[in-house]
């Protein structure tokens, strides 16, 4: 079997080749205005690598940030969103809240269509279905002139509870593709169909202005394809950690707005089964940001919301909701190409903003002048100029001081290699914090967990971060440089049907909800195996319960199988452990209700190996020794190099150390001592007189 996988990130491209159980991989620069002939650029590079040609791939995997980066550069297409009338101004009212109370400049997320492109059409629908207002179908032909007047490429269509009763919004689309066949159309009761009405708006009309964008791009990406030889399957990643069909993603593009991340997560939970890990602190630090997540029993946390484009970095509600399966994670600001700074009170600032690709940091020599992260690494040592990125970068060290003098230590007078420590310390603080508030809030302790980083910077700043959190485990895995990549490799083909039917438990509806289940299975089930043909599924149900007039729900999971009345109690019961779980308490006087259900449908996952015991082996010698920033001495200090390649199982590197490859470089700090494990990852743990210890 011949897999290949492809990430598109802000800064680089990652390629994960997999030829019968052998890993290729390759990292080349994004190409930022035609991203898919970075992805073929990188693609053409690893296959000779592989002795094998297009021909012989049996299944292509993307993930990308291009959804995400069309909404926050609003670089979509023009979009008109059509909503009942009266509601049209539902997505600038959002929750009705100010989420930073005290600052009486706030910026509020700015809609996606402005308020003379919302068009209210004349239709009602209760939230049981019930139409209260047929729907004026002279309204909708009416907004056709206006349509092509303002030269409208996408329409979003948000009718009240059309969850409930979708029969409005299809023919609504019926009447505009009549007379304007060429009309990219989406319906929320389609991409959304769920309650509360601003995300379900939000969604929808999010989704409309990158499907445009969005579809051209997978069109293109699979003719270069195509062009090169390529005649096997295409699927992208989604952000709920499954993959699926070209069709699908080109339906529901939304749903692509965390592909890469969610490789990295599903790559996490991967490493933590095979090293027998129940608790795990997931790090990925690529090019341009950091993502954090936690992992529990060999799964991530999952949400059914998320929000792009935070006007306020890391404050909830400062941005446009999207309303889709994602894994739970915390993204900040803080990766290679992240640009420093020092501000008006002498703080020095590192992100969000990043240097990308084009230019790149100054080390890159491609023209870019400001200092970054990885312009630190370099003058601290960490990253050798010669190889870096397998060698498809050759790195300026020198432009690499001349940025950091200029821009932070002149200002705070320092010598170069202080105020690269300076921004290396600044971004590692602001991961570690990210980490300990993304864990207290959801009651978790971050000091407890493993760590597994990857991505081409994270192994960098992994002992550093977890010296701060106080973990003493950092798993490394095989291929670390491009984790998210191989992460698609090991996801299995996915697709969930969210639905929101109301019903409390005192009055259990079996036939109503059987029916519901079957029929959202279908449509699950469609989609997994037109993506995996014959393959084995698995089937996993959930219903989000609130106990009655409660303003939000907790995750239930329901049998995977036709209910009877009895399993009311069961599902009561269940409720009752879980919001004790999370609350310490119940309520047991209180009725229960049902808002929602889900109904996800996967191909079964190959169990992996596990990491098995090996013998101690001798050390290798070391390839050469490097200067390398001690920042517990303040100096530079010499250690040896080991080449990633030569370790073998059963090997130790004692830090301080340096374990290069390909794409990356594993920084072993003199509080850390790595050996290899019998598959091969770098296991790096805290020496044991400092275990459990912070700083």
């Amino acid at each position: 079997m011949k897999r290949l996988a492809v990430d598109i990130g802000g800064t680089f491209t990652d390629v994960a080749l997999d030829v019968d159980g052998t890993l290729y991989t390759r990292k080349v620069l994004t190409t930022v205005t035609a991203p898919e002939r970075g992805v073929v650029d990188g693609v053409l590079q690893v296959l000779p690598e592989a002795g094998v040609v297009p021909g012989d791939i049996d299944i292509v995997i993307h993930g990308t940030t291009l959804a995400t980066n069309t909404v926050i550069e609003r670089k979509g297409a023009r979009t008109a969103l059509l909503v009942t009338e009266g509601f049209r101004d539902s997505v600038e009212m959002g929750y009705e809240h100010r989420f930073e109370q005290y600052d009486i400049y706030i910026d509020k997320p700015k809609p996606l269509v402005p308020r003379y492109l919302r068009l209210p059409v004349g239709e009602r629908v209760d939230a049981r279905g019930n139409v209260l207002r047929q729907l004026d179908e002279d309204s909708v032909r009416g907004l056709v002139p206006t349509l092509q007047a303002e030269g409208i490429e996408s329409v979003a269509i948000a009718f009240i509870h059309s969850y409930a009763n979708p029969d409005h919004e299809r023919r609504t689309e019926e009447i505009l593709r009549a007379a304007l066949p060429d009309l990219w159309i989406t319906r929320s009761s389609d991409v959304c169909p769920e309650i509360r009405e601003y995300e379900r708006m939000s969604t929808a009309a999010a989704n409309a202005y990158v499907q445009p964008l969005m579809a051209g791009y997978l069109n293109n990406l699979s003719a270069n394809l195509e062009e090169q030889g390529f005649t096997c399957p295409m699927f992208l990643m989604t952000s709920g950690g499954g993959i699926t069909t070209v069709d699908t993603a080109v339906r529901h593009p939304i749903r692509l707005v965390e592909s890469g991340p969610a490789g990295g997560a599903i790559l996490a939970c991967q490493i933590a089964a095979e090293c027998g890990l129940d608790e795990v602190l997931s790090y990925d630090m690529g090019g341009t940001t950091a993502k954090i997540c936690l992992i529990d029993n060999g799964q991530p946390m999952t949400s059914r919301t998320f929000e792009v484009d935070r006007q306020y970095r890391f404050i909830k509600g400062s941005g446009l909701p999207l309303r889709i399966p994602v894994i739970e994670m915390v993204e900040i600001g803080a990766g290679g190409g992240s640009i420093a700074h020092v501000d008006n009170l002498k703080r020095i600032q590192v992100g969000p903003h990043s240097a990308g690709s084009e230019p790149g940091p100054a080390c890159y020599d491609r023209g870019g002048e400001r200092p970054t992260v990885t312009d630190a690494d370099v003058v601290l040592g960490r990253i050798s100029p010669d190889g870096f990125a397998g060698g498809s970068v050759q790195l300026a060290p020198e432009r690499s001081e001349v940025a950091l003098t200029g821009a932070v230590g002149e200002a705070l007078d320092m010598a170069a290699p202080m105020a690269a420590l300076a921004v290396s310390e600044v971004v590692d603080e602001n991961m570690s914090n990210a980490a300990r508030v993304h864990a207290v809030e959801l009651g978790k302790d971050v000091a407890a967990r493993a760590m597994v980083a990857f991505g081409g910077a994270a192994p960098l700043h992994a002992c550093r971060l977890a010296e701060k959190l106080g973990v003493d485990r950092i798993i490394v895995p095989t291929g670390a440089g491009v984790g998210s990549a191989i992460g698609f490799l090991r996801a299995p083909v996915a697709y969930e049907v969210v639905r929101s039917r109301y019903l409390r438990l005192d009055d259990f509806d079996v036939g109503m909800v059987n029916a519901l289940m079957a029929e959202m299975q279908a449509e699950a089930q469609a989609i997994v195996t037109a993506g995996a043909p014959g393959a084995k599924l698995t089937e996993t149900r959930v219903a989000y319960m609130r106990y009655v007039g409660q303003g939000h729900e907790i995750t239930v999971t329901v049998p995977a199988r036709p209910l009877t009345a009895a399993d009311a109690d069961e599902l009561r019961a269940a409720y009752d452990k879980a919001y004790a779980d999370q609350f310490g308490r119940t309520i047991p006087t209180m009725d229960v209700e049902i808002l929602t259900w889900s109904v996800t449908v996967s191909t079964d996952q190959t169990a992996t190996d596990a990491v098995s015991g090996v013998e101690a082996r001798g050390g290798v010698p070391p390839i050469g020794a490097r200067a390398l920033y001690d920042p517990d001495r303040a100096e530079f200090s010499d250690v040896p190099v080991y080449r990633r390649s030569d370790l073998e199982p059963g090997m130790r590197a004692e830090g301080p150390a340096l374990i290069v490859e390909d794409q990356t470089t594993t920084v072993v700090s003199r509080h850390f001592d790595a050996w290899i494990n019998s598959l091969s990852h770098l296991d790096l743990r805290r020496k044991p007189v400092e275990q459990g210890a912070s700083s």
